[in-house]
């Protein structure tokens, strides 16, 4: 499933980065904290979602 915003794109790079172990957990907050329970193939897809023409963030 692709990222619906360029917050969501980026708190999925986040805990991807932590997840390989690139960056410590305890740097990570809010989303990307919360991201740490998906696996790495759905931060992935995340993370890979072009930011062109999407919002910063998203009205529920």
């Amino acid at each position: 499933m692709p990222a619906k915003s360029a917050a969501q794109q980026k708190a999925a790079g986040a805990a991807l980065s932590a997840k390989r172990g690139d960056t410590p957990t305890s740097e990570l907050r809010g989303a990307s904290r919360s991201m740490m329970s998906m696996t790495e193939k759905q931060l992935e897809e995340f993370a890979h979602t072009k930011r062109k023409g999407k919002p910063e963030h998203v009205k529920h």
